[in-house]
């Protein structure tokens, strides 16, 4: 089978979607060393995403991702490939291009919280993702979540929609010295034990709820271990940052960005807990990530994080800020409680694989083109 992968989307940014793809190559590359594969890459981008193998080959391109031509531009340009089957990791595929067609939906949070992105995403979003579903031959929803999401809210049937989990980068699987650690946490002059948040800065992740109990635990319980949110800023951004201002938490909360993985393991490693108090989340890697850093995680109960995080931390309502304040309190008061987490932390991160994840995907490819 000859299979085309779109992997233009690592030229504009690396984001989840991006890393889901670079984490998924390598990983069909091992499991089906049989297929043909073309991966699909912006001819400008000067990055090989190719896994080393013999039967993956690159196809350069220049329609660019999310252009208002994409649809019929980039059939086109894969005619020549003559393709049995092309997967839009970003879920949009173009009309033709290939004899099938797979997609990827991560999640549907514009349909959710439409308020939470700008006007030129919303009306981006939502004028695609029907054509998008009934379009694609096979879909890949990131969990069962995102999965019911898809049947329910958009009348795919079910049987159109596979589950495929995704994984964390296998950096995040390493151990690391304490003076590796230590090196990180000097850099950005930090302790050791704070309350981490590990996201982009948008506010579908719901931060204000975590800077006002933040604000009550460091006022009123005397919990002075700083507040550290990693991530980049996202649209809409700046009610968190005028809420740091209102809430005079300069000097204790930091923000981080450009933050590498092998720091960023270092800092969950670091870390006392990981909190996520997220509106809605398709998959939610940096739980993930967290526990199998042995970094214990309190997040919401929304969308798919009980899915990935399982018993493994605490699941608490996305609003209730009393809850938030006396679950984050509990659990830095507590070694023995903290070490109950690591412990099912690690059991339940290793559910999630990338070979499994390869099976999984290779399943629905081979479903679509009998």
């Amino acid at each position: 089978m000859r299979i085309g992968i779109d992997t233009r989307l690592p030229f504009y940014q690396l984001g989840g979607i991006s890393q889901y793809v670079l984490h998924l190559l390598p990983a069909l590359a091992q499991t089906a060393p049989s297929h043909d594969y073309r991966i699909v890459q912006m001819a400008k981008d000067e990055v090989s995403r190719m896994p080393v193998a013999s039967n993956f080959r690159r196809v350069n391109v220049r329609t660019p991702c999310h252009h208002s031509f994409e649809k019929w531009t980039l059939s086109a340009e894969l005619l020549p490939q003559n393709l049995d089957l092309l997967h839009s990791p970003d879920f949009i595929p173009p009309l033709r291009g290939a004899k099938h067609h797979v997609i990827t939906v991560h999640d549907l949070n514009f349909l959710y919280y439409p308020q939470y992105l700008t006007a030129e995403s919303r009306a981006y979003y939502n004028d695609q993702i029907q054509w998008a579903v009934e379009r694609a031959d096979g879909i890949s929803a990131d969990s069962h979540h995102t999965r019911r999401d898809v049947i329910n809210q958009l009348n795919v049937p079910a049987e159109k929609v596979t589950t495929v989990h995704l994984a964390a980068n296998p950096l995040y699987h390493e151990v690391y010295a304490a003076d590796e650690i230590d090196q990180t946490l000097a850099q950005f002059d930090l302790p050791r034990d704070f309350l981490l948040f590990v996201g982009t800065i948008e506010p579908r992740k719901n931060i204000p709820t975590l800077l006002r109990a933040y604000y009550d635990l460091h006022h009123d319980f005397a919990v002075d271990m700083p507040l550290v949110l990693v991530g980049r800023k996202g649209w809409l951004s700046d009610d968190v940052f005028a809420l740091i201002d209102q809430l005079n938490l300069n000097n204790c909360v930091r923000h981080l960005t450009g933050v590498y993985d092998e720091q960023l393991a270092h800092l969950y490693h670091a870390a006392s807990v990981l909190l996520l108090p997220s509106h809605y989340e398709g998959f939610g890697l940096p739980p993930l990530e967290a526990m199998h850093c042995g970094c214990p995680v309190i997040t919401s109960d929304r969308g798919s994080l009980p899915e990935i995080v399982g018993d493994a931390g605490f699941l608490l309502d996305a609003d209730d800020i009393p809850v938030w304040i006396e679950t984050i309190y509990h659990v830095l008061q507590s070694d023995a409680v903290r070490a109950g987490m690591v412990t099912r932390g690690y059991a339940q991160a290793s559910q999630f694989d990338w070979a499994k994840s390869a099976e999984k995907t290779l399943a629905l490819y081979d479903s679509v083109t009998k």
